[in-house]
């Protein structure tokens, strides 16, 4: 590993299908010539293991404050420094923060993806590319209610009552602004294979560049 790793951010809303993009750029870069990783900004919700239950269920996950943001950086700067870290582990049945870790290494390739990943100034920063996933409201909503059902022992009434309280407003308020600190807008996301293609050739090229 030689030189400063290429850093990936790729936000978007709730099932917009960033994560779809994130995983199939992992599997694209990661051969005989470069590394690469995904860290998710999901992994550092807040520790809520000191509140009761009835107050972890309340939790707005979809605003800047429910995330360990400074741990995040840290984090990020330490493995830009080719440095392994301890990710944290969020266990969303119980809504707080596993007692597990994961270790992740450095790699030539950084892949960060979230739903408010460019909010905060620290984090754009450290972005070589920035990459928002643009997806019809609707396709969202139901990617979220299969994925929060089947993945997080969710029920459909929950799913909707907390879309229609927090998911839809934050993502107004929040996520759509920072589409402005895009460099690439991806439409449709995992589904855009062009545009994967695109990223996945320029992130190649600046590879090159750096080594």
């Amino acid at each position: 590993m030689v030189g400063k790793p290429l850093v990936i951010g790729i936000t978007g809303g709730s099932g917009s299908g960033k994560t779809t993009v994130s995983r199939e750029l992992v599997r694209r870069l990661a051969n005989e010539e470069s590394s690469a990783i995904l860290l998710q900004q999901d992994s550092y919700y807040k520790d809520q293991s000191e509140k009761p239950m009835s107050e972890r269920i309340q939790t707005n996950y979809d605003h800047p404050d429910s995330f360990e943001t400074d741990l995040f950086v840290s984090d990020l700067r330490r493995l830009m420094r080719h440095e392994a870290i301890d990710k944290p582990i969020y266990d969303y049945a119980n809504h707080t923060r596993s007692k597990e870790y994961e270790r992740v290494e450095p790699s030539d390739v950084i892949i960060v993806d979230g739903v408010l990943l460019f909010n905060d100034e620290r984090v754009r920063g450290l972005l070589d590319m920035k990459i928002f996933v643009d997806t019809d409201d609707d396709i969202r909503f139901l990617r979220r209610l299969e994925r929060d059902i089947e993945e997080r022992g969710r029920t459909v009434r929950g799913v909707i009552d907390q879309y229609l309280a927090t998911v839809k407003p934050m993502y107004h308020q929040f996520v759509e602004p920072t589409k402005r600190y895009a460099n690439i807008i991806v439409p449709e996301g995992g589904e855009n294979l062009v545009a994967i293609d695109m990223l996945t050739n320029q992130a190649k090229a600046i590879l090159k560049e750096n080594h």
